[in-house]
């Protein structure tokens, strides 16, 4: 069970991935919100069950009733990879109705140490994708990350071809946008990064976000250039999926868009304001190096934030200190090293 958010949802991909492979004759139920099903498709032995949050599952008598749904299904254990409120209520149900069950360990106290601003403890924690292994080994069960196996490429569809073009050149992706602004890399730097990639005309640059307010902002990136093509609000999940799965390397804050691009086994560049990626929410089965870091020694509480909701005053520049060349460089780096990666049909 894992409710949400997108990025954390996205999280689970890669571990429920490879138990599927190395435990073939385990069959796992994914619990988590509708539209996040289109992650999960194409994952051997994995059903979907769609939680209603607005109707049938609201409330604590909807999570009864969602109990009583589960039941039919007779599971054997109950893996918690939420750990709020919620998915307690349904753990304890069915631990109660004598099934094993586990949940997973956030870290806060730990995570709590590497964000004060005072004693700090400045080290790399665990990450999400360790914690969700450690909940499956309390079944009994190992899961080994080592050697990650990524889908095929999708066919892209005449609809996203349309827009994008027939694909000639290198596809970038950019989510400029996070849900909080102390991730949000400064725009009119974004701004300048986009630019410099756009000189280059083999490059096809695709923004991606979402809602009214980004698709405006996005267009105002996009700046009417030929080779750079606001994505927000011209596909569908399960289209946007296929497209980010084409791309060459995605540059991403730390927010949902670089887990999705990780799980599709695309290279991901990463930039870190009040977050940090020792809190563990670096995406999957990427470079450390491709984490590009604000600068701790003119801003030394860094991280200040877990989840970057957390604002500290005099700290709303930090990212400045990001430069839009090392950015340019570092994407550039990684398109020419670009190598395949093991991926199965889906």
């Amino acid at each position: 069970m894992r409710l949400s958010a997108m990025g954390d949802v996205a999280m689970t991909v890669p571990v429920l991935r490879a138990f599927v492979s190395q435990h073939p004759d385990v069959k796992i139920t994914v619990i988590s919100r509708p539209f996040f099903k289109p992650f999960f498709e194409g994952i051997p032995n994995l059903s979907f069950f769609a939680f209603d949050e607005k109707k049938r599952h609201k409330g604590v008598a909807g999570l009864l009733r969602l109990f009583q749904d589960l039941k039919y299904l007779n599971v054997d254990a109950f893996a918690d990879l939420h750990n709020v409120l919620r998915s307690k209520i349904v753990r304890s149900l069915f631990a109660l109705s004598g099934k094993k069950v586990a949940s997973v360990d956030k870290g806060r106290t730990e995570k709590k140490a590497l964000t004060q601003p005072e004693n700090k403890v400045f080290q790399q924690l665990p990450t999400m994708f360790e914690r969700h292994v450690k909940v499956f080994e309390q079944f009994g069960f190992t899961v080994d990350l080592s050697h990650p196996v990524f889908p095929d490429k999708a066919i892209l569809s005449h609809e996203i071809l349309t827009i994008i073009g027939e694909k000639k050149h290198k596809l970038i992706g950019i989510a400029p946008i996070a849900q909080y602004d102390s991730k949000v890399y400064p725009l009119d730097l974004m701004q300048q990064v986009i630019d410099k990639l756009a000189l280059d005309t083999t490059h096809t640059i695709l923004l991606f976000g979402g809602g009214k307010k980004e698709i405006e902002l996005l267009n105002s990136l996009a700046s009417n250039k030929k080779n750079v093509i606001n994505m927000a609000g011209q596909l569908k999940l399960h289209q946007e999926l296929q497209l980010i799965s084409n791309l060459d390397v995605m540059l991403s804050m730390d927010s949902g868009n670089a887990h999705i691009a990780a799980m599709l086994g695309v290279k991901v560049i990463t930039l870190w304001g009040a977050t940090h990626p020792y809190a563990g929410f670096s995406p999957f089965n990427q470079a450390l190096e491709n984490a590009i870091v604000s600068d701790r020694k003119l801003f030394p509480k860094l991280p200040t934030s877990v989840y970057g909701n957390k604002k500290v005053a005099g700290y709303e520049d930090a990212m400045r200190t990001i430069l839009p060349e090392s950015i340019v460089l570092k994407t550039k780096n990684v398109l020419l090293n670009h190598q395949g990666i093991k991926r199965f049909k889906m």
